[in-house]
């Protein structure tokens, strides 16, 4: 019986999933989320085989869920679900250590596929991302260094920063959130956009939009 958390802030896409794998005697949905935090939580407690992490979470970007979901449930095979086809998200996921991305266009039968293909150890790309694009995705990704990415430079912490800086938060409410100093919010604002090369509020906004870290309103 392979084990399954389910993360989308969507409770309607949520429920198709759950009925989708459960429909198959091999599945049983152990738990299911909105948040990024719950969820890694959940991976923790449950440590299940199979996590589909939808990207855009209204707390905490999809990727750094998959990062953290990998740290605290090294068995946990994590399936990355996304509206997004474009390369930067799927390599995103990939470097975060997803195995199978799954465009929300695509099929249930992909969803179904790129689930077993993960918990082979296999890489999968639904449609419309194509067989060379698996190879060419995984050649960057594990070519990647921060010289080429410079998110990858952001310590978590500043990355969680990012999200909240883009959010429109302040210093005062980053620092109740993530129980810091305002002095400290402001530092990290600080690192950020040095090591990001931004020079405004409207840039880390755009950056975090374009990096897929939150939705455009």
């Amino acid at each position: 019986m392979t084990a399954v958390v389910l993360v989308d802030d969507h409770p309607i896409v949520r429920q198709g999933m759950r009925l989708l794998l459960e429909a198959h005697a091999s599945f049983r949905v152990v738990g299911e989320t909105e948040h990024g935090v719950a969820a890694i939580e959940l991976a923790e407690q449950l440590q299940p085989d199979v996590a589909v992490v939808d990207l855009m979470l209204p707390d905490l970007n999809g990727v750094e869920v998959t990062r953290r979901i990998l740290r605290v449930s090294s068995k946990t095979r994590v399936v990355a679900l996304s509206m997004y086809s474009d390369e930067s998200h799927v390599l995103d996921a990939l470097r975060a250590g997803a195995l199978a991305y799954i465009v929300k266009g695509a099929s249930s039968e992909n969803l179904l596929f790129g689930i077993h293909e993960a918990l082979a150890g296999r890489r999968y790309l639904s449609p419309p991302l194509t067989d060379r694009a698996v190879d060419l995705y995984v050649s960057h990704a594990s070519q990647a260094t921060g010289d080429t990415d410079s998110y990858l430079l952001l310590t978590a912490r500043e990355r969680e920063v990012l999200e909240l800086l883009a959010r429109g938060a302040s210093y005062a409410e980053i620092a109740e959130k993530l129980t810091i100093s305002p002095r400290t919010a402001e530092t990290h604002r600080t690192n950020i956009m040095r090591k990001l090369d931004l020079k405004s509020s409207a840039d880390i906004t755009l950056y975090a939009i374009q990096r897929g870290l939150i939705a455009p309103e």
